[in-house]
């Protein structure tokens, strides 16, 4: 066939009629309600189960995702490899522009999603990889709101009362372990693990995470009482048997169910942003953590760590997509950031140090 449209991934999909036997789930996350349907009453039990936090009895939603476990196109589809951000290796994403929308393919599980301005919808093996199908529904999360303005920042975040520390890093730099610490503090809130919205208000910006529970590494377990439990007596035997250098950089995720290990309650999604942390220490450093303001201004350095491609699901508000070699837009960020109180965490990695710092600026006690 000619190339094809997205009428006829609809045609080809029945997402309508597929999903019309299973009672939806909505959620909601600041402003926006988004309705998930499915062909699969298991993929849509283990859906309600993971965003359990954010489930609302059924209103009239923002936006509508379908699930379509099982299906696949019956034409073929004219893909293209999506270059990965710096620092990043393997084939992970793969894209066919058609002319009124979007597909996406996920390389190593074959889970495929349509994007366009009316359907949103993800289809293949679903049930097997339901991390995939909570990650695009986060997507039209972010999605929603980066077309009203907001910027898509690299941040875990915590908050309490009106204050609220967020912590960006190069990948694998502690903010996970940082922020899952400061969460032992009496009454802070888990707001986000690695994806933060803000935007620019008086006196200080707003911040909005996403409904996604922390992927955490063995490192960041085996580092926290609390957390030991989520690995077996012997597993943990095995990690503590590595070496530092090796636990840093054993990519091995586990979700952190947050209301099972801290209690009901503990999330906030929606919150003023006070303090913006980048972690820029080292392992390698010889001098003690320390922590210092700085203006964000004169430190693209530190800004590039906070920024975040919207990625190949981002449709603008023209309708038009992001395209991988599309630039990031450093003002938005600044003005987004007014009024936020931005510091530099430089010197040796110590998270007990950085901890009493945390204390501090969320004015609170362990």
């Amino acid at each position: 066939m000619s190339e094809p449209s997205s009428q006829d991934v609809i045609d080809a999909l029945q997402p309508q009629d597929r999903c019309s036997t299973h009672s939806p789930i909505h959620l909601k996350v600041g402003s926006v309600i988004v309705e998930i349907r499915s062909n699969s009453e298991p993929v849509l039990a283990e859906l309600r189960q993971y965003f359990l936090h954010a489930v609302i009895p059924g209103e009239e939603p923002t936006l509508t995702v379908h699930v379509l476990d099982g299906l696949d196109l019956p034409f073929d589809v004219a893909w293209s490899d999506w270059a990965r951000e710096p620092g990043k290796t393997g084939r992970k994403d793969a894209v066919s522009d058609l002319p009124d929308a979007r597909l996406v393919r996920k390389i190593r599980t074959g889970m495929a999603f349509l994007q366009s301005t009316d359907w949103k919808i993800a289809f293949g093996p679903c049930k097997a990889y339901p991390n995939q199908v909570i990650n695009f529904v986060n997507t039209q999360i972010l999605n929603h709101f980066q077309q009203l303005g907001w910027v898509g920042c690299h941040a875990a975040a915590v908050s309490r009362g009106e204050r609220t520390l967020a912590i960006a890093g190069l990948s694998g730099g502690g903010k996970s372990t940082t922020m899952l610490k400061l969460m032992e503090l009496d009454g802070t809130h888990y707001v986000t693990n690695d994806r933060l919205l803000v935007r620019s208000n008086t006196p200080h910006s707003d911040a909005l995470g996403i409904p996604k529970l922390p992927r955490i590494n063995p490192g960041t377990i085996l580092h926290n009482p609390r957390l030991r439990g989520m690995l077996s007596a012997a597993r943990q035997r095995e990690l503590e048997a590595l070496s530092d250098e090796e636990l840093w950089t054993l990519e091995e995720k586990n979700d952190l169910m947050v209301g099972e290990l801290f209690g009901p309650g503990r999330i906030r999604h929606a919150a003023s942003l006070t303090h913006f942390w980048v972690l820029n220490w080292s392992r390698e450093a010889t001098e003690p953590t320390n922590v210092r303001e700085v203006k964000i201004e004169d430190r693209p350095d530190l800004l590039a760590a906070i920024m975040k491609s919207p990625g190949p699901f981002y449709q603008r508000p023209n309708g038009s997509f992001w395209q991988d070699d599309s630039p990031l837009e450093p003002e938005a960020y600044l003005e987004a950031l007014k009024g936020v109180e931005v510091q530099e965490v430089s010197g040796q990695i110590d998270f007990d140090a950085l901890f009493r710092y945390g204390e501090k600026i969320l004015g609170a006690r362990a």
